[in-house]
Formats: C-alpha cells, sequence, structure tokens
C-alpha cells in the first residue's frame, strides 16, 4: 500500500491539524487556578477527554460547542467546584482561538494538489469556520458531528463519510482517513474497513493527552510524527512511482 494509491485524505481535525492540547489547556488555566490544585498539563488533558468521550456519549445531539460547556462544568464538579456559567461558557466558544500546528497550512496546500480533502470532524460547523480560516486551504467536503448526529468514535460517522464520499462516485478503497486519535479515529476506521494513517502528534510523550484512550492498539497502514513528514513522504512516494 502506497500513499499514492488514494484519491481522498479525510481528515480529523483537532489533534491533527488543529493544536486543541494547548487550545484546552489554555481555556483551562482559570479553573485550574481556581481550584487551587497543583496538576500536570497532561492530568489536565486527561480529565478533558475523560469527561469529554461521556458527554458525547450521554448528548450525542449537542453542538460541539455547547458540550464543552456542559465538560467544563463536569470538571469544576470533579475539582470540588461551583461551575461559573461565564467562565464554562467562554471555554465552549474557545474552540476559534485554538492554534493551528505550525506545519498544517502549507502540508495541506501541497496535499491539495494530489487529493480530494475531506473533513470528518466532532465539531459543529460555525466552530470549525475559524479552525478552517487557521488552515488556509479549501476542503471538498465537511462532515461534522452536527451534520451526523453523532460524535466519533460512533461507526455512523465513518459510515455518513463513505455513504457520501460512495454517492461521489469514490469507492472505500480511495479513501486514506489521516488522524491522531486512536480511540476517535483509527479504532472505528478498522471497524469499517478504512486505510488509516496516524498523524502521532504525542510521540516521544507519556500517556494519551486530550485523547480517550483506545480500548486496544489499532491497525494503521502508514504513521507520520506530523503533517510535514506526511507531504514529505507523498513526494517521495511519487519519485517511485
Amino acid at each position: 500500500m502506497r500513499l499514492t494509491d488514494f484519491k481522498v485524505l479525510s481528515f480529523d481535525c483537532y489533534g491533527t491539524l488543529i493544536d486543541w492540547e494547548t487550545g484546552i489547556s489554555e481555556s483551562l488555566k482559570p479553573l485550574v487556578a481556581r481550584s487551587g490544585l497543583t496538576f500536570t498539563r497532561d492530568q489536565v488533558l486527561e480529565a478533558h477527554a475523560r469527561h469529554e468521550a461521556a458527554q458525547q456519549a450521554e448528548t450525542p445531539d449537542k453542538l460541539y460547542s455547547e458540550l464543552l460547556v456542559l465538560v467544563h462544568d463536569r470538571i469544576a464538579r470533579e475539582w470540588g467546584l461551583r461551575p461559573i456559567p461565564a467562565e464554562s461558557l467562554a471555554h465552549g466558544r474557545s474552540i476559534g482561538d485554538w492554534p493551528a500546528f505550525a506545519d498544517s497550512a502549507a502540508a495541506l496546500q501541497y496535499l491539495k494538489q494530489h487529493y480530494q480533502l475531506v473533513i470528518l470532524s466532532n465539531v459543529d460547523r460555525e466552530s470549525f469556520k475559524a479552525s478552517n480560516a487557521k488552515l488556509q486551504v479549501a476542503f471538498d467536503r465537511v462532515f461534522t458531528a452536527q451534520d451526523i448526529g453523532s460524535y466519533k468514535p460512533d461507526l455512523r460517522n465513518f459510515e455518513y463519510l463513505i455513504r457520501e464520499l460512495g454517492q461521489a462516485g469514490i469507492p472505500k478503497a480511495g479513501i486514506l482517513h489521516t488522524a491522531e486519535s486512536l480511540f476517535h479515529d483509527h479504532l472505528p476506521a478498522n471497524r469499517v474497513g478504512l486505510a488509516s494513517a496516524w498523524i502521532h502528534r504525542r510521540a516521544g510523550q507519556q500517556g494519551t493527552g486530550a485523547t480517550h484512550p483506545p480500548e486496544h492498539m489499532p491497525d494503521y497502514a502508514f504513521r507520520f510524527t506530523s503533517m510535514a513528514e506526511m507531504a514529505r513522504a507523498h513526494q517521495e512516494a511519487l519519485r517511485s512511482v
């Protein structure tokens, strides 16, 4: 299997293209300060991941920006604090402030020359607009949890992707799902038979950070530690054709 075998790259956005760990940890700083407790960055991110996954399972039809308000409330209560509505609302609105990884825009602009680019994200459409501006590329299709009515790792999200692209004449074998999250993306991609590329942004770090841990290690066709590395690998694959 080679990178040049595919027609479409479907992308997770947050954690893969957008540095949500920086965004989340910055947004939670007021809550951490108010707690008076001492946490490592990863402990804060792991708390967020745990409550986010639980809330997504409980309220799959809630917009992501609204869901993050509830996640903030849950974390506050876990830390023995009274949720402050304005603070929780600010967390829900923080998505547009989360930065892109430094290599995302240039890599996407290069890959756009060779593939159709598709988003499959747990975000809502309004929140994604601000993130898309940071990525500086026009995606061919954007599929969000808001469109589908469920959150990854629900298989419905991947079935929706496969069905929509299939109706556009793109078979499942022509799609390479590209993502950081083993839990949200690679395990369900395995289950629906999608090839995947792991963008291992946390390479060299312990734990899974803002991503809920997977029940087991999934399979993947390719592994890169950055989008820049993926773009270079595609250039090398072209030279060998």
